[in-house]
Formats: C-alpha cells, structure tokens, sequence
C-alpha cells in the first residue's frame, strides 16, 4: 500500500478541519430593547465578533424603513413589526438563505404584535420567540395563559416535520434557580405558577432547556433591572432561553450567556450545533 507524501496528508488534515468547522453553527438571540438604540452603542461591534450563523432580536421597536443601516453583507435579514409603531417586533439575520420564512403562528390574536418569526432552514426550524409580558397588575395573565398554549401548538405543529430550535424573551423565570430572590416574586409577573406552569408543558412536550443541559447551579441571570445597580450586584432574572426538540440533543456541544455585553437591559444568550 502506498502512503500519501507529507504534502498530500496536510492538505487532507486542512480539509477534515474546514469540514468540521463548518458544520458547526452558532445561534444566537438577544433582546435589544430598541434596535435603534443599541445601534447608537456596541451592536455592529459585538456582531463582527460574535459572528453567528443566526441572530435572533426581539424587542426591537422598529421596521426596516425605520432606519438608515446597511448591514453586513453576509447576512440577510427578516422582520416581523408590530402592527402598534414602535412596540415589540422580531428580526433575524442568517448568513445561508431560509428554506422559507413565516411572521405568525395562525392565530390572529396572537399575530398582530410581531412576536414570532419563524426560519425554516435545511434540517430545522429556527423560532424567534417575544412572549407576551403579563404586566406588572397582572391585567395579561389569562392572554398570557392563552398564549402559552397556542405557541406551544405551533411548535409541536412544526416539530412534525423537522425538528425545531426555539429561542427569544420567553418572559418567564423557570425554576427558583432562576431568579435572584425567588420568594419575594413568587406572585410577580414573570414567575407566577401559571406562567411557570407554561413552562412545564413545554418541557414535558419535549423541549429541553439547553443552557441547564450544561449549568445546573444559580446565579445566571440575562435580565437586570435597570434600577439600584442591579446589574453589576447580578441581581437579576433568567428570561432569555434557547430550547430545542430531543432530536437535536446528540449534535448540542454548547449553551452560554453573555452577561459581559451591553447596551440593553437583557444580554445574549447562545448555541452551538454541530
């Protein structure tokens, strides 16, 4: 048997190393709380550093027409606006072109607030996800309620054709780990039993909470009140999540919060597939 030249093994080893990292791909999700005001900050740096195959935003404020800004060329971007200017919205950008895009779930209460868009890529779906905030008074719980079930829905509806990534600001602290004073917020919004109940069912219908695949402990928050110096005492909620269907378990190798960058109240939280 004859044995490659040296030259002819590293071209070999070159070409193993480009196959394997290119099949790793990177999501991430972030909720800016006004894209047009974290561009006036760090945004297009931290995205030229971070460079993900998929971001997703929410709370984004805006529109397309709503601003001056060419992108990097590299991505495309979708968007999905509030019917109310201003207020809520979703975007994503991806480097490798959608199969399809869908801006609702199919249910018209739930789709005129731009809270949902969905990317079908080549073996999954990629949902961008703004869940509705029960309000301070509670005033939105039973929408909320309402909500829960119907998005839930729609991922398993999706789920019957490919597997599904869902990620965003799910508006909701799981688990008392997730939080930093949990017995003080039992009855608050964003950790009441009902909204925590919603996360149950989504969890017993198969999803799994990727970050706690890797991190078991407490003390990892994405959000920070803006008041009392919150964020630098980490006294904070767990309300940004990446979730994903037991098919894609085997090919999870990370899941991380990046509480280092600035510029919104929350910070990004990511994956990686391979």
């Amino acid at each position: 048997m004859e044995w490659p030249q040296p030259a002819r093994l590293k071209s070999v080893f070159i070409c193993v190393d480009l196959w394997l990292i290119v099949l790793r791909v990177k999501l991430i999700s972030w909720n800016v709380n006004g894209l047009r005001a974290v561009l006036r900050k760090n945004f297009l740096d931290y995205l030229e550093k971070e460079n993900p195959d998929v971001l997703c935003l929410q709370e984004i404020k805006c529109g397309q027409d709503d601003i001056d800004q060419l992108w990097p060329s590299q991505y495309t971007v979708f968007w999905n606006c509030a019917e109310k200017k201003g207020y809520s919205g979703t975007a994503i950008f991806v480097k490798k072109r959608p199969v399809s895009v869908a801006p609702h779930i199919g249910v018209v209460e739930h789709d005129k607030e731009g809270r949902v868009l969905t990317a079908e890529l080549d073996d999954f779906f990629v949902v961008n996800v703004y869940v509705p905030n029960s309000k301070r008074d509670l005033t939105r719980l039973p929408y909320r309620q309402r909500w829960d079930k119907d998005f839930l829905g729609y991922l398993k509806k999706l789920e019957k054709k490919k597997p599904v990534i869902f990620c965003g600001d799910l508006n909701v602290a799981h688990t008392e780990i997730d939080l930093a004073n949990p017995k003080s917020n039992v009855h608050n919004h964003g950790f009441t039993p009902e909204e925590r109940a919603g996360f149950d069912a989504v969890i017993k219908a198969g999803f799994i909470d990727t970050f706690r695949e890797f991190e078991k402990g407490g003390g990892h928050y994405t959000w920070w009140s803006v008041m009392s110096g919150a964020r630098k005492r980490n006294i904070g909620w767990r309300l940004d999540y990446f979730l994903i269907s037991a098919a894609l378990r085997p090919r999870l190798k990370s899941a991380f919060i990046r509480k280092e960058i600035e510029g919104s109240d929350h910070c990004p939280v990511g994956i990686e597939i391979e």
